[in-house]
This record gives C-alpha cells, structure tokens and sequence, in this order.
C-alpha cells in the first residue's frame, strides 16, 4: 500500500528573510563585481595601450645605427609588467630587430598608425603600430592579452579582496538584524503559547511594533468575540434548561394524571394536555435548535438573493389554516418579485416567526398583513408584517429580542424565542429591524430592510 508523502515543513519566517537578504546581497555583490570587472578592462586596457604607444615612441626616437642589439632586446621599462612587453622593427618586409621575448612573425598586418588586435601562434596580441624616423621604418610594439588579463583580475583582486572577507561580517549582521526584527513575534508566540484555554483577556499593545499591531489586534478581536460566544452560550443553556423544565414537568403533571385517571373523560383530557405540552416542548426544541445554528454563524452566509415574494406566499398558504380557524385574515401586498439578499431557509425561517408571532398574539378575527416592497434606486427591498391586535408597549418592544422574553397577560404560549430568531437573521446580513405601531391597523408593525 503506498504511502502519500509527509507534506513539507514551512521554513520560518526568519530563515526565508534571511536568505531572501542574502540572496539579495550575494547578486548585489556579484552583479558590482561584473561591472568592476567591466570598468578595470576598459580602464586597465586604456592605461596599457597609453604604455605600449609611450613604447612605441621612445622606440621611434632612438636612431638605428646607435642602437646595439643589447638594447633592442629590452623594451624600457613603465612597470612591473612591461618586460613581458614586445616590439620588432621592419623594413621593407624584413626584421630589422627585435626584443627577445617577440616572435619572428609580425605581430600585425597592419600598416598604418593605431592599434590592432590579432593572432600570433594561437596567442592573442594587442599591438602598436607607428613609423620610425625613417620613413621605411615599421615599429610594432605589443602586449599578450593573457597578460592583459592577469594585469585586470590582479587589480579587481585587491579592490574585490576586501568586500570578500566583509561578506561573512555583513551575513552576521543580517542575521542579527533579522532575528531581532522578528523577535516581537516569537515573543508574542510564547504569550499567547503561555495563555490558559479560559484567558480571553486582550493581549497588550504597549510595545507592539507597527506591522505586528494589525495581529494583535486581530487576536483581541478574537479573543472578545469568543468570550462574547461563550458568555452567550452559557446564558443560552441556562435559560434553555430553565424555559425546557415547565413544558417537561407539565407532560410529567398530566401523564401521571392519566394514569389516575378513573374516567375516559378525565383520562382522555389529561392525554390531550399530554400532546399540547409535547407539541410545546417540540416547538420550543425547533426554535433552540434554530437559534443555535443562526449562533454558529461566524458570518452572513453569502450574498444569495431569495425571492421573498414566492416565499411569503408558501408560508402565508402554511399559516392560513391557523388563522381560519381564529377567524383571522392573512392579506398579501406583493407587486411582483422582491430579490432580497437572504438565503431561502433563513428567508422562510424568518417569514414564518414573524407571521406566526403577528397570528398568535392577535385577538380571534384579527388582521394581519405582509407587504413587500422592491428595491428602488437609493432604497433596498423593504419587508413589513403589521396586524390589527393589541400592540406593545415602547418598554416591551425595546426588550424584543431577548432571549425567553415574553409580554405577559396574553393568554397565549410560547418560549420568546421567534423574536431572537428573526433579530439574528436580520442582523446576520445586515438588514435594519425596525417595530413601531401600525398606523393603519393599529397593532405591532415590523419593518426589515429599506
């Protein structure tokens, strides 16, 4: 059976700094030695070539029948290098002298003043070409290009010599320089390593360098919206236990009722209490259950539109029956499609709690109406459900949304929830709830969007 391969270790962030400035540096360096090298060939060539025409003429002011075959043999003398300077002189094709290092070809076949470049058994020659004082006279003074060479790479040598023996210096002082850059991250590594899973406090920021504040502040955030998370899930299991133990002690009530019961009819009322509290207690498991999963959101989930429109008219066919039979009427205000930035199960979610809260906590033969409004330019599609029953309270309905909150006096069951569910949504994608008193129907009026 074969085995995938372990995936490899990232490098750190100090080591890829530190070879991305070394490697900078290295090409830096070879790249100032290229053109160094460059720079001394034109430079060293220019000097060499001013030496073999300074040749060239002290050669040319010697008369030829003062000079004795001893001094034709030695080239004077400019610098360490000039012995392995050359000449020969001719006349009319043949060789009158030469030094004792030249070869018995002509080092050029040119004849005119000037330098040249050329090939004397397999060896590279730069030459000199002038006239004597006679004008017959042919001086040709040259120069190996091997020793041109050696003359360059021993001038770039000293100058290169230096910064070589500075680079191990410079790396030591990159790698310092780097480890300490990153320092404030290892630092903050070990803070963080050190912390205990229950520590949600903000880290500090004293100190913190400017391109490692942006991560502790992200991890500040993060810290406060998980306390955040998990004081409201605390809350939430408190209250859920609390709200989860009337529905159960009820069932437990008329289940023990039933099994005393001496008379179909008391037995069969206490089963019926039996299924509406287990109705209840189902409901309020679907509306915990919802809220938990709207909760575990770390955000709004896309930006999918939904029709709100074909949605409102299932939810209202859903809940007329309801209604029928509290005598109450569902009225439908939809001009057309109403596009609205919400997913279809969140979208019927929210729908159906604000339909079903404007039904049960309005009086038999009440009004309620859901009219959608399209978008317009400047304006967002606006959702608003208003009934015709009692209202509330400005008091009551800055406390909507709570958790479990419920007006009391109603007549009507119910755990609070519907109202923390819809809040949730709506702010989950960033649509305005609004609650006020209808001004035509006269009970509770919810805007959302707009």
């Amino acid at each position: 059976m074969s085995t995938s391969p372990a995936p490899k270790t990232p490098r750190s962030l100090q080591a890829r700094l530190l070879w991305a400035v070394l490697g900078l540096v290295l090409v830096a360096w070879a790249s100032a030695a290229a053109l160094a090298w460059h720079e001394a060939q034109d430079e060293v060539g220019d000097l060499l070539d001013a030496h073999l025409a300074q040749t060239a003429a002290l050669l040319r002011l010697q008369p030829l029948d003062e000079l004795d075959e001893d001094k034709l043999n030695e080239a004077p003398e400019l610098d360490k290098h000039q012995p392995r300077v050359v000449f020969q002189l001719w006349h009319e094709g043949q060789l009158l002298a030469r030094s004792a290092n030249a070869p018995q070809q002509p080092l050029t076949e040119r004849r005119k003043r000037g330098f040249a470049d050329s090939q004397v058994e397999n060896k590279a020659w730069r030459v000199f070409v002038t006239q004597g004082r006679e004008k017959d006279v042919l001086i040709l003074v040259g120069e190996r290009q091997s020793v041109r060479d050696e003359i360059v790479l021993a001038s770039l040598t000293s100058m290169l010599k230096p910064m070589a023996w500075a680079l191990p210096l410079l790396a030591l002082g990159i790698w310092w320089a780097v480890r300490g850059s990153v320092r404030p991250l290892r630092q903050l590594g070990r803070t963080v390593a050190a912390r205990q899973p229950q520590a949600l406090e903000p880290l500090p920021t004293a100190g913190v360098p400017p391109e490692v504040l942006p991560l502790v502040a992200a991890l500040n955030g993060l810290f406060e919206r998980t306390a955040q998370l998990l004081a409201a899930e605390q809350q939430f299991t408190a209250d859920a236990a609390h709200e989860l133990r009337t529905p159960i002690a009820g069932i437990r009530m008329q289940a023990q009722v039933a099994q005393g019961a001496t008379q179909n009819a008391e037995r069969a009322q206490a089963l019926a209490a039996t299924v509406q509290g287990c109705d209840r207690a189902t409901r309020l498991v679907e509306q915990l259950l919802q809220l938990a999963r709207l909760d575990a959101e770390a955000a709004g989930p896309g930006h999918a539109q939904t029709d709100l429109a074909e949605v409102a008219r299932a939810v209202a066919a859903d809940l007329r029956s309801i209604a029928a039979a509290r005598g109450q009427g569902v009225e439908l205000d939809i001009p057309g499609p109403v596009p609205m930035p919400l997913a279809e199960p969140l979208a019927r979610v929210l729908l159906r709690n604000l339909l079903d809260n404007a039904l049960r906590y309005s009086p038999d033969g009440a009004r309620v109406r859901m009219q959608l409004t399209p978008a317009t330019p400047g304006h967002a599609a606006t959702l608003c459900v208003e009934d015709s029953g009692p209202g509330m309270a400005d008091a009551e309905i800055a406390r909507l949304g709570e958790r479990f909150f419920r007006v009391l006096g109603t007549g009507q069951s119910g755990s609070g929830l519907g109202w923390s569910i819809v809040q949730r949504i709506a702010r989950l994608h960033g649509l305005p709830v609004r609650i006020d008193r209808s001004p035509t129907l006269g009970g509770l009026r919810v805007r959302i969007g707009g």
